[in-house]
C-alpha cells in the first residue's frame, strides 16, 4: 500500500516538475533573445543601422577594416556581425569576412558553440551542424502569410528588417519598433548555423506550424520552437516576448513587416 501511494504521488508530481523545468528553459531562451536585442541596439548605436541579414552579392564592406570585397551567394549572417555586441569580440576577430561562411579559413571559428544562440528546450544530439555551431534564432526577412480565402501574397520586395545586402535603420521602421519583430526562434531546420547567411526567413504559416504528417518534414524554416503554445521573439525596440501560436494571422503578418502600415493591436 505504501509503495502504491508513493507511486501515485510521483505520478502526480512529475508533470509539475516537468512544467517547472520547461518554464525555466523558456525564460532562459527569452533572456537569450533579450541579449540579442540589446546587442542589435549596440550595433545600431555604433554603426547607425542594424546589421544586414546576410551577405549575398558583391561590394559589401568588411566590418573590421571598411574594405570593400566581393561575395557570391548567401554567405555570412547577421549573427556573425553581431558577435562584438554580445561579448564575443575575440571570436569575431577570428572570422575572415572576405571569405564565405563555409570556407576552410573560417572552419575553426564557425565550430565555436555560442550559448546565447541556443534555446535550452531544443532536444539535440550535437550542437554542431556540419561542423559549425548551431543557432535556434533567425532574422525576419518579411512575410507572405496566406489568409483564408484571400489572394496569394508575396514577400517581394522583402518587408522585414533582416535583408540581404541591405542594412535597415530605425528610421526605416515606420510601423514602430515595439511592433516590429527582428529575430525569433527558428528551431528544427537543416541550415541553423550562426555563421550561415541562410539564417533569415520570411514567415508563411502560423507560429509552430506542424510538419507534413506524411513525412514529418517541416515545409520550411519559420517561427518555430519546442516550447508548448508558442515561440519567443525579439523586437526592434530591444524587448523580447513570448508569441502565442494562436495569434491571429493578420497580427502575425503585421509584426513581421517594418513599414506595412498595419495596425497590429495587442498580441
Amino acid at each position: 500500500m505504501v509503495i502504491t501511494i508513493i507511486g501515485v504521488l510521483i505520478a502526480l508530481l512529475l508533470p509539475a516538475v516537468q512544467a517547472a523545468r520547461e518554464a525555466a528553459r523558456r525564460a532562459s531562451c527569452l533572456n537569450n533573445l533579450r541579449q540579442i536585442g540589446l546587442g542589435l541596439h549596440g550595433y545600431h548605436e555604433a554603426c547607425g543601422c542594424f546589421p544586414p541579414g546576410g551577405i549575398e552579392h558583391q561590394m559589401m564592406i568588411n566590418p573590421k577594416t571598411g574594405e570593400r570585397y566581393g561575395a557570391d551567394g548567401r554567405q555570412l549572417a547577421w549573427s556573425a556581425f553581431l558577435l562584438p555586441f554580445i561579448e564575443q569580440q575575440p571570436l569575431f576577430e577570428r572570422i575572415d569576412f572576405s571569405k564565405t561562411f563555409d570556407s576552410a579559413d573560417n572552419a575553426q571559428a564557425a565550430a565555436v558553440v555560442i550559448s546565447t544562440y541556443i534555446c535550452p528546450t531544443v532536444a539535440r544530439t550535437s550542437r554542431l551542424i556540419d561542423g559549425r555551431g548551431v543557432t535556434d534564432y533567425g532574422g525576419i526577412y518579411g512575410e507572405r502569410i496566406q489568409f483564408p480565402g484571400g489572394p496569394a501574397r508575396q514577400n517581394n520586395p522583402p518587408k522585414g528588417v533582416m535583408l540581404y545586402d541591405r542594412a535597415i535603420c530605425i528610421r526605416d521602421i515606420q510601423d514602430g519598433t515595439s511592433y516590429t519583430l527582428i529575430v525569433s526562434e527558428d528551431s528544427a531546420w537543416a541550415d541553423g548555423q550562426w555563421i550561415n547567411g541562410l539564417n533569415i526567413f520570411d514567415q508563411a504559416y502560423a507560429i509552430n506550424f506542424p510538419p507534413d504528417p506524411d513525412n514529418g518534414i517541416y515545409p520550411e524554416n519559420e517561427i518555430r520552437s519546442q516550447h508548448p503554445g508558442g515561440a519567443n521573439g525579439a523586437f526592434c525596440d530591444g524587448s523580447a516576448r513570448f508569441l502565442s501560436e494562436t495569434m491571429r494571422l493578420q497580427t502575425l503578418a503585421a509584426i513581421c513587416t517594418r513599414a506595412g502600415g498595419e495596425i497590429a493591436g495587442d498580441f
